[in-house]
This record gives C-alpha cells, sequence and structure tokens, in this order.
C-alpha cells in the first residue's frame, strides 16, 4: 500500500505501524512516530493499523553535541 512517510511517498507491505518499523529497520528505542497527526505509544504499535494514504513522522533522537 502507498503511504506517505516524513512527506515522501513510499510502497510498503506493513499493515501495522509495528511492521513498518521492523519494514523500514527503525532502531528499537528513541523513536517516536505519529499516524495522521496523532503520537502512537510504542506499546500501541502492533495494534495500530494502516490504511492507504496514511500521513506517518517519524522522528528519531539523535546525540552529539
Amino acid at each position: 500500500m502507498k503511504v506517505i512517510v516524513n512527506s515522501k511517498e513510499a510502497d510498503v507491505e506493513a499493515t501495522t505501524l509495528l511492521q513498518l518499523t521492523e519494514e523500514l529497520l527503525l532502531p528499537t528505542q528513541g523513536v517516536a512516530i505519529a499516524v495522521n497527526n496523532t503520537i502512537v505509544p510504542r506499546a500501541r504499535w502492533a495494534d495500530c493499523p494502516l490504511s492507504e494514504g496514511a500521513v506517518i513522522v517519524i522522528i528519531q533522537a539523535i546525540c552529539g553535541g
């Protein structure tokens, strides 16, 4: 299905947010995700269905100085 990830169209196989994180090889820590302008707690990623055209924003914490 086609979704928008960080303002870019992506064709993904994932049907849940957890599957998407695995498909995109995201780290297990330091990541926050919003779907259609709503932050989804990590505990709900497996239960958060994705639909065609969903707008997903992924924010990764970066260490540095």
